[in-house]
């Protein structure tokens, strides 16, 4: 009897382990993507940081020095093309074919935001970003 037993505790032990390795190997994450590095600079020349604006729509300049600004998705990426992405608070308002740009805006303090960004829609590394505060009244 006590043969019997170990024999079921040993064949109980195989089972756990058989089914413990039959389970489905999770899939390995992706490797990341390496992304280019950009030597554009990117600045904001409107709004100036701090400025106070009227109204509901805020006229956005910007300047480019050393990549241009395309239109074309790709995903054959090139450091000294791309375009613009424009936040304001954090959020999306606008991805900029150019460097001047109008987005609504609402009465408050707000953080705007620009990136200039590969022709895949995602940063290049270090990222090429800028922001300033303004105020609407």
């Amino acid at each position: 009897m006590h043969n019997l037993m170990g024999h079921a505790g040993l064949i109980l032990i195989s089972l756990a382990i058989i089914g413990c390795s039959a389970r489905p190997q999770a899939a390995a994450p992706p490797a990341p993507q390496i992304r280019p590095r950009s030597s554009a600079t990117l600045a904001i020349v409107w709004p100036e940081p701090g400025a106070t604006i009227s109204g509901t729509t805020l006229h956005v300049r910007l300047r480019l020095e050393g990549a241009q600004i395309t239109p074309q998705v790709s995903t054959h990426l090139r450091p000294d093309r791309g375009h613009v992405h424009l936040l304001v608070d954090g959020r999306v308002v606008s991805m900029a074919y150019g460097l001047e740009q109008d987005i609504a805006v609402v009465k408050g303090p707000h953080l705007l935001t620009a990136e200039f960004v590969a022709q895949d829609h995602f940063p290049f590394n270090p990222r090429v970003i800028r922001s300033v505060t303004f105020t609407v009244r």
